[in-house]
């Protein structure tokens, strides 16, 4: 089990962004999160937002630095990983 974060590479509200996710469960990514002092308002479906001034805080405590393609990579084999449709309320094309 692992905390992932990715680049701070996403910009809004005047900072960069990053992705916080688990490989494991949301019940971690949740109780790492809250642990750091990472506001649940973050939460966005499978990931936390979290501002570029966290990033050092977060992989001193365990968050894992991997790239933003690595990170989705490693969302989607956990099975954890929300599709922009769901996101946008359309039902989730089946898998083949």
């Amino acid at each position: 089990m692992t905390i992932l974060i990715d680049e701070a590479i996403w910009p809004a509200h005047d900072t960069l962004w990053a992705h916080l996710v688990s490989d494991e469960s949301y019940a971690e990514l949740h109780a790492f999160a809250a642990a750091h002092d990472v506001p649940r308002r973050g939460f966005d479906h499978d990931h936390y937002d979290v501002p570029e001034s966290r990033l050092a805080d977060l992989v001193a405590a365990g968050a894992v630095p991997v790239s933003g393609l690595e990170l989705a990579r490693r969302l989607e084999r956990s099975g954890l990983r929300v599709s922009q449709r769901v996101k946008r309320g359309l039902p989730a094309r089946p898998r083949p």
